[in-house]
């Protein structure tokens, strides 16, 4: 069997430019989605939807409460929270004519201490709920419930609804 060799390979110009284009096109594209900061964010609070679902189930008592689930959906969280930050540099703003139901809020930007100060609380809420699920039910509940108001307040003042 006779293999190519690359030096006809790149003589036939008609062959690899076409492959390279392909190459590189994918290569560049998927570094490009790899790297969208409001995808990415977008990706995290569905993590942190998911994990909310199951918690304020065994919260309300429409599921019934698990200890180790308890704690998987708030170390979810928690994981969430230690990365989250990272995409909502200055130029990581959503369009101004973003298509979402939801974007982040200039205020982030306006305040991204006050953003910080809240991300680290929630940090701190997940944490305290990781332990508390192997204290039982009501341990649980109320830290849970910490949880819950952090993330209402952080969607209160950094969170859009759009039109």
């Amino acid at each position: 069997m006779k293999f190519l060799k690359f030096n006809n390979v790149v003589e036939n110009s008609t062959f690899v430019f076409p492959i390279l284009f392909i190459i590189l096109s994918t290569f560049l594209t998927t570094s490009v989605l790899a790297q969208d900061p409001i995808q990415t964010r977008k990706e995290l609070m569905g993590d942190n939807l998911g994990a909310i679902k199951i918690a304020a189930g065994m919260a309300k008592g429409d599921i019934a409460f698990d200890a180790q689930k308890a704690e998987l959906a708030m170390r979810t969280m928690n994981a969430v929270s230690l990365g989250f930050g990272n995409y909502f540099g200055p130029d990581m703003k959503p369009p101004a004519d973003s298509k979402t139901t939801f974007s982040a809020s200039p205020e982030i930007w306006n305040n991204m201490d006050g953003f910080k100060a809240q991300l680290a609380q929630f940090r701190a809420d997940t944490s305290a709920a990781i332990k508390a699920a192997g204290s039982g039910e009501a341990d649980w509940k109320a830290a849970f419930g910490k949880v819950a108001k952090n993330c209402a307040t952080c969607h209160q003042n950094y969170r859009v609804k759009n039109n």
